[in-house]
């Protein structure tokens, strides 16, 4: 009897407990997403029949006709979903002393190559970012060019065995940005280009494969960092740390035995790990741990949004014919002048960033951004106050497709981009690469390297549609990021 009453006892106190959860936000005066059920919140079927941008852009319509703000339940964790730009903009810029961590899970002792740049809390990434800052200005950029458009002309020549056909063109464009990255980050061939079982591109896949359980994994180490590090969870796979690690340590070992230079990330990272310094200025010693997670992070972010983001483009040239020719003439107009894909001609290419900005409004790869308070904030202008540790969720999917906003927002039109149109917007109406201190680092590496891949193709080929090509455009629900459904099946023919 008495374990009946105690077992009775714990599920009334469990189910009492879980209500008052589920009315945090209605005890602010909060709007928020209906119909929380435990354990999910409003999770249900997100990551498995609806992704989780298309959820997100869900929220942001149902909030943006009630408040500046409201929440939604991941969980049984409330998660704050701004709503306003100008109050986006505090969170990110004005008041990012309250908002500088983005919640990311980090478990250094069990996982070094989870403490990224991206991951990495408070003044540890205050000091990295500090570090790191010197190896992403243009003129090491310029310095990285050469040896990408080294990578462009093999892809060039995979293009060309594939003329008439149709392709799967995320498959192709995934090698192609390993290779850039493994030339560029680690000065190797990994050569996935020629080898689509290269081990590279193997690791990388398993990586990045974060669906089914692994999708929930994330999702509760997110929530729940304290209870992942006391049972030594990792995100990394144990097999792809040992192969990234070991690789590092022999690429590094085999360069200073031999005193080799070259004009690559590693080598600015390992100028820091050995001198503190960056083409002599002084900046701090890494670890090679620090070293190796930030390698990785270059890695995982070429070989993911940068993929899938110039996967996304070429889709809205295939489609969209008239905005091809209009890219195509100036690729074409600025080799005639340079005689080469140098950097300069690179940068001249006004109208193909113009391209990639409207892929990145259309096509957010990253479709929210997470901030987490450092300390007790009240919201301007309001009456309510948040906890420290309270999850912040910017809804950049909905943004991106507010036709207030943007008019037609489901049309690819890639004249909103244009200097004066940039400047008639809102700062946050045009997330993809987050706002403020803690936007990427790496922006204008990774639009470099689009640029690269989308000139290269557009001054040898013309792409189109097939009957395989998704019209409308799916995503794949199981992954976090955008990614398109069963792959992007196009077709190329030599000019």
């Amino acid at each position: 009897m008495f374990w009946l009453v105690s077992v009775v006892s714990l599920l009334i106190l469990s189910y009492m407990w879980i209500k008052k959860k589920y009315r945090y936000f209605e005890n602010k005066g909060l709007p928020f997403y209906p119909h929380p059920k435990f354990p999910l919140g409003n999770l249900w079927g997100v990551g498995k029949v609806k992704h989780s941008g298309l959820f997100i852009g869900d929220i942001y319509e149902y909030l943006k006709k009630k408040d500046i703000l409201g929440g939604v339940f991941y969980f049984v964790r409330p998660i704050v979903v701004p709503i306003d730009l100008d109050l986006i903009k505090e969170i990110l810029v004005k008041d990012f002393s309250a908002f500088h961590d983005r919640g990311i899970y980090v478990n250094e002792r069990d996982d070094p190559l989870s403490g990224t740049l991206i991951a990495l809390p408070g003044q540890r990434w205050k000091n990295l970012r500090t570090k790191l800052t010197p190896t992403y200005t243009a003129k090491k950029l310029k310095m990285m060019h050469g040896t990408m458009t080294a990578v462009a002309k093999e892809f060039e020549e995979c293009l060309n065995k594939h003329t008439g056909q149709d392709v799967e063109f995320a498959d192709i464009i995934s090698r192609f940005t390993t290779d850039i990255i493994g030339s560029v980050a680690f000065g190797i061939e990994c050569n996935t280009l020629k080898d689509p079982n290269a081990e590279f591109l193997k690791m990388a896949k398993k990586v990045s494969d974060v669906r089914g359980i692994k999708f929930l994994k994330r999702f509760f180490l997110t929530l729940f960092p304290n209870v992942g590090r006391t049972l030594h969870m990792s995100t990394t796979p144990k097999d792809v740390a040992d192969f990234f690690m070991g690789t590092l340590r022999e690429i590094i070992n085999h360069r200073e035995s031999n005193n080799i230079k070259r004009d690559d990330f590693l080598e600015l990272l390992m100028q820091i790990k050995n001198t503190g310094q960056v083409d002599g200025e002084n900046v701090g010693r890494m670890s090679f741990d620090e070293l190796a997670a930030q390698t990785f992070l270059f890695f995982i972010a070429g070989y993911g949004t940068s993929a899938f983001t110039t996967t996304f483009a070429l889709y809205e040239l295939a489609v969209n014919k008239n905005v091809q020719d209009r890219a195509r003439d100036e690729v074409m107009e600025i080799l005639k002048k340079h005689g080469e894909f140098s950097y300069e001609a690179s940068m001249e290419m006004k109208y193909i960033d113009q391209v990639i900005k409207e892929t990145l409004r259309l096509h957010p790869i990253l479709p929210n951004l997470i901030r987490t308070l450092s300390h007790h904030y009240t919201i301007p202008n309001r009456n309510v106050t948040f906890e420290k540790g309270t999850f912040f969720s910017i809804p950049v999917f909905g943004i991106h497709r507010d036709p207030h906003i943007y008019p037609n927002p489901n049309e690819f039109d890639p004249e909103r981009f244009t200097e004066e149109n940039i400047k008639s917007r809102h700062s946050c109406a045009w997330l993809p690469f987050g706002e403020g201190p803690r936007g990427c680092i790496g922006k204008r590496f990774g639009i470099m390297e689009i640029k690269i891949a989308l000139g290269t193709l557009l001054s040898k080929f013309t792409i189109q549609p097939t009957s395989r090509t998704p019209i409308p455009m799916v995503y794949e629900p199981t992954v976090t990021i955008l990614t398109p459904k069963g792959g992007m099946w196009l077709k190329i023919d030599k000019i």
